[in-house]
């Protein structure tokens, strides 16, 4: 009985893979929904990168403010230089993600 149970199950999911991938292949498009899902995403990946670069610049200024006027605080020097050093780091990343989706886009298309 737990072998025509499995059997079954795998028989359904072989058919609900088989269904799914015939409809996109047969259309040659998404679905609707799916078509709007992808192109938020890239207007959103588009405003982080817009937004990112002006908030390094704020991130980076502010450290080397803060190191400048610090008056001789050590504390407040390695806070500027810790705040810099972070906030090139993370622009770094974004742009290094953005680098690899585009990659993974355009291998995929």
């Amino acid at each position: 009985m737990k072998k025509f149970i499995y059997y079954c199950f795998f028989i359904l999911f072989l058919s609900m893979i088989f269904i799914f991938s015939l409809g996109i292949s047969s259309f040659a498009a998404y679905p609707k929904l799916v078509s709007k899902i992808i192109s938020a995403f890239e207007d959103l990946k588009k405003y982080i990168i817009a937004i990112a670069t002006p908030i390094a610049a704020v991130a980076i200024g502010s450290g080397f403010l803060m190191q400048k006027f610090s008056f001789g605080d050590e504390e407040r020097i390695r806070t500027g230089k810790k705040l810099i050093r972070t906030s090139v780091v993370s622009y770094a990343f974004i742009l290094a993600l953005d680098l690899i989706i585009n990659l993974i886009e355009s291998l995929i298309k």
